[in-house]
């Protein structure tokens, strides 16, 4: 209504707008969904397959568990950004700003493996200045990244659809769950705005309710 009387006004069908003085309804935010941490356990498992292509996927999924990255950022992550040493990732992220992301152990020998044994036997002597390579020395498509996860959580056991973005959703409420500060989140997620990493604390209080609902004598 706010629009089509705005249309009239400035034809001048009207000589003003009735409702240029109220306020319009804020849309209510849409919580993202995130995995439980027996649900990642089950799709981290170690797959029996040491073939290098299953090791290389298994190597992305720890790897974005661990960083939180956007899919679009770990497909096109480069070898170089990559610091075993000192655990950190350099990362590309929205409007080409850089970040530094920490990974854990766990991913740093993953990756440290991958990239000696797996990444060589996909190359096959080419050359790629990717991490993530596919046997032609190309980054992965998220198209197919998506793929990997469907067909990885499938072979869990796992029938909710899954996406690289609920794994993102994951990092971060796991880490606020456990105490993270919401500041420090922020920049692993590369979020401009605090109020973005923000909604992640509404999903812990989320939870905090439903345990008071379930555990208190009164709830």
């Amino acid at each position: 209504m706010n629009s089509f009387f705005s249309f009239l006004s400035l034809h001048g069908r009207i000589t003003s707008n009735p409702f240029a003085t109220v306020d319009l309804p804020k849309s209510g935010r849409i919580l993202p969904k995130a995995l439980s941490i027996e649900e990642v356990n089950d799709l981290l498992r170690i797959p029996a397959s040491p073939a290098p292509l299953t090791v290389r996927n298994h190597t992305m999924l720890l790897l974005l568990y661990s960083t939180g990255l956007r899919v679009s950022e770990l497909v096109m992550l480069p070898l170089a950004g990559c610091n075993l040493e000192s655990g950190f990732l350099k990362v590309i992220g929205k409007g080409d700003k850089e970040r530094l992301v920490p990974f854990g152990d766990q991913a740093r020998a993953a990756v440290n493996s991958y990239i000696d044994g797996s990444r060589v036997q996909i190359l096959k002597g080419k050359k790629s200045t990717y991490l993530f390579v596919t046997g032609r020395g190309k980054p992965m498509t998220r198209a197919r990244f998506w793929q990997i996860i469907g067909e990885t959580a499938s072979a869990a056991g796992l029938s909710k659809t899954i996406s690289p973005h609920m794994i993102r959703h994951s990092f971060a409420t796991h880490l606020l769950a456990n105490g993270a500060d919401l500041r420090a989140v922020q920049i692993m997620l590369g979020h401009a705005d605090i109020s973005t990493t923000q909604i992640y604390t509404h999903i812990d209080q989320d939870r905090l309710k439903s345990i008071h609902r379930s555990f208190h004598p009164r709830g």
